[in-house]
């Protein structure tokens, strides 16, 4: 009765988290087994949780590096890095999302953040609407996967996982889907016969490549001082951070201290320094710091206005959060789940084939769901089956959130589709048949990641 419930409420047009709460009180209304009230109970349990603190604070960073300027720092970066070679801007939108990524945590604020430059562009450069809208719609994906992460943040708290491993389960993935896309950029270069869009400058390749130097080598750095020194980590940090912004000033870097923020989040939680909420605190006041201090590009003003757009954004995921908790309560207390699980192990008992319908399953089901309300429904059914025939909580996260990303590239609900459309001036039905050659990377990449489970567990197991 729930489900059918459910269905109705979806079916109808309501929105899914209202659809979720309403089919709840419905079946409890219908049933007459429990008080009213228990919805209201469940759904303020369901988002009285410490690592969901990490949600308003990772979206705030996100905001505050859009409206800082910031994006234009990370375009120029990739496109000194890699514009030179043949299908230039493809591979600049590439990089740009990967280094983004490790910023937002979101597919949808890479896609309206840097999509919006790199899209302009290419169009500038003779690319054609559909193959910018393409390539930026797939290394839109890599938001969620590199961390940090929205998506890793609501599936650790469903599942009961270590966050800070999500986020380093995420690093080997994002670089393999990376590799990927720009493989295939190049072979639309070579097949289209494509030069490349800007010249080699050695100095600005050079400098390009100074600041990975400096962001690879500032961890190394940190670790002698604390190690071979014997100065604390709290003071280290502080006197590495001040030797950044001095080297910063003296060769006016484009992108060094953007860059930095993923390096200072991952180690920062993989040493213990702070935990991955903390970690989102963190962020934050490092974007504040870029954006009123350093780059000067925000005031008061902005900062009042990207306060206002993440909490309706915050509000948004949360009451999400709120509406599923009840509801996969519900799922689980009516005997759902279990019935589900009996079915599928009745079906199966092999890891391979349960992994296979689980991602068929997953992505069907991101074409209609956004991912938080989906992740939030889907935890509680498969997770338990998939830990009875041993698949690793962290590596199914990472499955889970991959799934869900493609999906929104996928009609009727995608996400992305809707806001590339807007930002390139497309039908909906043309950005749907541009992002579909972009399929074939992303599902290469998710049998690998979903085949291949040491890729993902293996920085995990090191650090957790």
């Amino acid at each position: 009765m729930l489900k059918v419930f459910f269905l109705l409420f979806m079916s109808s047009g309501l929105p899914v988290a209202i659809a979720m709460a309403g089919a709840s009180l419905a079946y409890i209304l219908v049933s007459g087994n429990l008080p009213p009230f228990v919805i209201i109970h469940r759904m303020v349990g369901g988002i009285d949780s410490f690592p969901l603190l990490a949600v308003p604070f990772f979206i705030l960073a996100g905001n505050l590096m859009n409206n800082a300027g910031i994006t234009t720092r990370i375009y120029n970066f990739a496109l000194a890095l890699v514009g030179w070679m043949k299908g230039g801007l493809g591979h600049v939108n590439i990089i740009g999302s990967v280094i983004f990524a490790g910023m937002s945590g979101t597919a949808i604020a890479d896609a309206a953040g840097l999509g919006t430059i790199e899209i302009k562009a290419m169009k500038e450069h003779g690319y054609s609407t559909e193959f910018s809208v393409g390539v930026t719609a797939a290394s839109a994906t890599l938001g969620p996967i590199i961390p940090p992460s929205l998506p890793f943040v609501i599936y650790g708290m469903m599942a009961n996982a270590s966050v800070g491993a999500l986020f380093l389960a995420g690093i080997l993935p994002g670089a393999l889907m990376a590799v990927l896309m720009m493989l295939t950029v190049a072979y639309y270069a070579h097949k289209n016969k494509w030069g490349a869009d800007v010249k080699f400058s050695a100095s600005r390749f050079g400098k390009a490549m100074v600041e990975l130097a400096v962001v690879v080598g500032w961890p190394l750095l940190l670790w002698a001082v604390v190690s071979l020194v014997g100065a604390p980590p709290q003071i280290s940090v502080f006197v590495a951070l001040a030797l950044l912004f001095v080297l910063d000033r003296i060769y006016r870097f484009e992108a060094l201290l953007p860059i930095m923020t993923p390096v200072l989040l991952i180690g920062g939680m993989t040493t213990g320094l702070f935990t991955p909420t903390e970690g989102a605190i963190a962020a934050c006041v490092w974007a504040m710091i870029l954006g009123f201090a350093w780059y000067r590009t925000l005031n008061w003003k902005m900062f009042v206005k990207v306060c206002l757009d993440t909490v309706e954004t915050t509000s948004t995921v949360l009451f999400i959060v709120a509406a599923a908790s009840i509801f996969g309560w519900m799922l689980t207390a009516t005997g759902v789940t279990a019935d589900i699980a009996a079915w599928v192990l009745a079906f199966t008992k092999e890891a391979w084939v349960f992994l296979l319908l689980a991602n068929l399953l997953m992505l069907f089901v991101g074409c209609f769901l956004e991912p938080t309300a989906a992740i939030t429904i889907l935890v509680p059914i498969l997770l338990p089956i998939a830990v009875q025939l041993g698949v690793d909580p962290i590596h199914f996260g990472l499955v889970m959130v991959l799934n869900l990303m493609i999906g929104l590239l996928h009609p009727p609900m995608g996400m992305v589709l809707f806001v590339l459309a807007r930002v390139a001036g497309l039908s909906f039905e043309r950005t749907t048949m541009a992002i579909l050659p972009w399929l074939v990377p992303l599902l290469v990449s998710l049998g690998i990641i979903t085949y291949a489970p040491k890729l993902v567990l293996w920085l995990p197991k090191m650090f957790f």
